[in-house]
């Protein structure tokens, strides 16, 4: 509990003044790039004081000055905050559209060109979202997704989402397999506490779309890669 509140505070006190000062700047000079590089420092520094380390391997993998693809697994409601700050450069990513009603925080992520996605299961929406984020990417964004587009419950690679594989065929995009480790065990599916403890990131060498015959051979190695850096027990 002392981690939770810890970690809330923390955002809380530091982002206020945040918010304050440069969404306003970010809507009048339409540069939401110190927006979100402070945020990236509110959030290392709020880990540091909830006790929360994340170690990071294979950084020297991600191209530099590429707009890439990120696709990770998802355990935690602390993984985005445990990877964004580790990805060079600045980041959009998929997030669920009722997200962007949050007061101040949902404004912050539509300034940041996050990419808001229905669940609805409709060829529409899916289209809709691959339209939006090829956008980001032609500005130079990088787009971070989370490919089985839930968190799993015990921790172990559930099937992927077809959407992000559709987004990279279509761009050639260099995609970035991510795999994400200890999250689980210090916010799990379902609970709202946070527990110190270590992060783990590792990112892998990037897949290039325009080595693979399909969309399904991509996702398989983009599965083989994720897998590769996850306990035995998460595979």
């Amino acid at each position: 509990m002392i981690a939770s509140l810890t970690l809330l505070l923390t955002i809380l006190l530091l982002g206020a003044p945040c918010a304050v000062v440069l969404i306003p700047l970010a809507m009048i000079t339409g540069n939401a790039t110190p927006l979100y590089n402070t945020s990236m420092w509110i959030v290392r520094v709020a880990f540091r004081i909830a006790a929360i380390r994340v170690v990071v391997e294979g950084a020297e993998h991600v191209p530099a000055h590429t707009a890439c693809v990120f696709m990770a697994n998802h355990v935690s409601n602390l993984d985005p905050a445990a990877l964004f700050p580790h990805i060079p450069g600045r980041t959009s990513a998929f997030i669920k559209r009722s997200l962007m009603k949050i007061p101040v925080l949902g404004y912050g992520m539509k300034l940041g060109d996050f990419v808001p996605v229905d669940r609805d299961g409709r060829v529409e929406s899916a289209v809709e979202g691959v339209a939006a984020a090829r956008q980001v990417l032609e500005r130079g964004l990088h787009i971070t997704t989370f490919v089985e587009g839930t968190r799993s419950p015990d921790g172990r690679l559930l099937p992927f989402k077809k959407g992000p594989f559709y987004l990279a065929m279509e761009t050639r995009a260099l995609c970035v397999p991510v795999s994400i480790y200890g999250t689980e065990t210090m916010m799990p599916k379902g609970s709202a506490r946070v527990r110190p403890g270590t992060a783990h990131i590792v990112f892998h060498d990037p897949l290039d779309p325009q080595g693979f015959a399909t969309r399904e051979d991509l996702m398989e190695a983009m599965r083989a890669a994720i897998a590769s850096g996850l306990p035995e027990r998460m595979r």
